[in-house]
């Protein structure tokens, strides 16, 4: 097995994740960074090596890059005090929020755009017969993670508001990451999935999906950005060092992975359109 693929995948045994939670140190000399696993996990680490080596340039630390085996092991790991530092998805972000003393302090941005915002595509199988949202019914529909916000909460939102409702209209299956949904669908597995747009132009830029076999019939509306968190109980100068590492970040390796111009500041208070997204789909966030 690849040798990082194999750390990724025992990361959370790695961070404890069955021991009791233990007062965490608020100025640790190697700083844990969790990485959303929302796509390949070693993939993932390769990729952010230029974010790894600037870290530990800039903030003096070493750093260690984390990808848990799903979002609720990122979330638990956080929760525990294990991680210093996390990416999280908007959903993911409050539901840590609900267990973890955590703050996000930084979010994607892009020059062409005011706001550090993002968007999801429902994509459908060319040969499903699906041309709308509206087609989607009585059809298998792929999801990712039940913690993600782009391929799971805003895409069944989409539905929703065209008014589908999951497990009446049509039939849910969940695969884990934003490649599969897509592989899910170009195959024939799934008829329609949902994912992040930028992800979903990642795929197909890189040929990992087949365009001719799926095709885009949604985007959704903007929302927030992927926050970077942080643990509220660090040091208070550490903290501070933090954010503005992230906010004056302007090297391009760095910003190339994630497709963006820079990182923006950003607060709890922008997160509360996934809590909205929430009663909506009548989902109760605190308990999932």
């Amino acid at each position: 097995m690849n040798r990082l693929l194999k750390f990724a995948l025992t990361a959370g045994l790695a961070l404890g994740l069955t021991a009791p939670a233990m007062a965490a140190d608020p100025n640790p000399d190697i700083l844990k960074v969790a990485l959303l696993p929302d796509e390949n996990a070693s993939e993932l680490i390769k990729r952010n090596q230029p974010l790894k080596d600037h870290l530990e340039r800039t903030l003096g630390k070493k750093i260690q890059l984390i990808v848990t085996t799903d979002y609720s092991s990122m979330i638990e790991a956080m929760a525990r005090g294990r991680l210093e530092l996390g990416y999280f998805g908007p959903l993911s972000y409050v539901l840590a929020r609900e267990k973890a003393d955590i703050e996000p302090f930084a979010a994607l941005q892009y020059v062409r755009d005011a706001e550090p915002t993002y968007r999801s595509v429902v994509v459908a199988n060319a040969k499903a017969n699906v041309n709308s949202l509206g087609d989607i019914k009585g059809k298998k529909v792929a999801f990712g993670d039940r913690a993600s916000t782009s391929s799971h909460l805003i895409p069944k939102t989409m539905m929703a508001e065209a008014g589908l409702v999951h497990d009446r209209d049509y039939q849910q299956h969940f695969v884990g990451t934003h490649d599969a949904v897509a592989v899910n669908v170009a195959n024939g597995n799934a008829d329609v999935g949902g994912l992040s747009e930028v992800i979903w132009k990642t795929l197909v830029e890189r040929k990992l999906v087949d365009a001719s076999k799926v095709k885009v019939i949604g985007y959704s509306k903007d929302y927030p950005q992927y926050p970077w968190t942080m643990r509220s109980d660090l040091n208070p100068a550490l903290k501070d060092k933090i954010r503005i590492t992230f906010v004056d970040l302007k090297e391009p390796t760095v910003l190339k992975n994630f497709k963006a111009d820079g990182f923006a500041p950003i607060t709890d208070r922008d997160y509360d359109v996934i809590r909205d997204m929430g009663r909506l789909l009548k989902i109760d966030l605190s308990a999932m």
